[in-house]
């Protein structure tokens, strides 16, 4: 495999495009809550001061006058930290953006645990849970710099309220920039047989190096980019489920109400049955300290990834000797 080139963090990537797409369309405007820096809108400000609205450290104003403004005809982008947006304004986004079908793009930065040593009060682990609850709001999760420049063009013409989140880190290039990118469609990243990885934003690139390291010990894993919660790739989900032996989900979330949880559901309603191993954040009092210490205390590695992969097979064996023993 060749080594994964470095790229930018997706919020810069984010705030570079949408500058672009501002500049010529003087209908995209940008509503943040003391988020400039954080945001990285700096140079959106100074560059189209007219297109940009500051509500201060206000939320629930901030969702407000987003969809008031979408109400209005604008093409709004609501800039938030993940963890306040999803939480002081759920309300605001439950009634005035998904209730009355606002189409406003409501913008996650720093999401999952990327604040860090900030703590359980700057992370994002309930986003995905509380907004798949909710109808009539799209999700959408970007791992690499593609996939947030193609979501962010997407995201000009989408019809419906969208949720798109996004992390603070660096991000290595996990895609070539030919490949067709569609809200709702999963991307595949790596091929194989044996096991699969579904991953979600920046864990993607952890199981795609997962997936490296167990293709050196003969181990054929395929790595699936599930960029939209919904709408959900349920038919790619199913034709890889049917393929492998066990499945590993991987998100930057609470293991309960995300990614894993959405395909477990799904794979016991098809009566698809691999072996299944949600990897996420679990239920108790989060591990402080950076993301990448967090990740590496939940196991959340290209080595702890490999590792799950490795004890499903074993045991998905173990279970199919059984089964043949009993037979016979």
């Amino acid at each position: 495999m060749q080594p994964l080139q470095p790229g930018s963090p997706n919020q810069q990537v984010f705030s570079d495009t949408l500058l672009k797409l501002a500049e010529h369309d003087r209908n995209v405007l940008v509503v943040t809550s003391d988020s400039r820096g954080s945001g990285r809108l700096v140079a959106f400000g100074k560059q189209l001061p007219a297109q940009i609205v500051e509500v201060g450290i206000a939320e629930q104003n901030l969702v407000g006058v987003a969809a008031g403004l979408a109400a209005s005809g604008k093409c709004v982008f609501a800039v938030s930290p993940a963890c306040f947006l999803t939480a002081r304004g759920l309300e605001q986004i439950k009634n005035d953006v998904a209730y009355s079908d606002q189409p406003v793009k409501l913008v996650g930065i720093s999401a999952g645990v990327s604040y860090g040593a900030l703590g359980t009060t700057h992370h994002s682990l309930h986003d995905l849970a509380v907004l798949q609850a909710f109808n009539n709001i799209d999700i959408v999760i970007p791992a690499d710099n593609f996939e947030t420049r193609a979501a962010l063009e997407a995201a000009i013409t989408h019809p419906r309220p969208l949720y798109i989140r996004l992390g603070k880190k660096a991000m290595h290039h996990l895609h070539a920039p030919e490949t067709p990118f569609a809200i709702g469609k999963a991307i595949p990243v790596r091929r194989g047989g044996d096991v699969a990885f579904l991953a979600t934003g920046e864990t993607v690139e952890i199981a795609v190096q997962a997936a490296d390291a167990l293709a050196e010990r003969g181990i054929r894993a395929e790595v699936l980019s599930i960029h939209s919660l919904r709408p959900f790739d349920e038919a790619a989900v199913l034709e890889t489920a049917r393929r492998v032996a066990a499945i590993v989900t991987v998100e930057e979330h609470s293991v309960h109400g995300g990614l894993g949880s959405r395909v477990a559901t799904l794979l016991m309603q098809a009566g698809v049955t691999p072996a299944l191993r949600i990897v996420g954040i679990p239920d108790e009092y989060t591990y402080t300290g950076s993301q990448q210490e967090i990740f590496a205390h939940y196991a959340i590695t290209p080595a702890g990834l490999a590792a799950t992969a490795e004890s499903l097979l074993e045991g998905k064996q173990e279970l199919v000797d059984r089964q043949v023993q009993n037979f016979e």
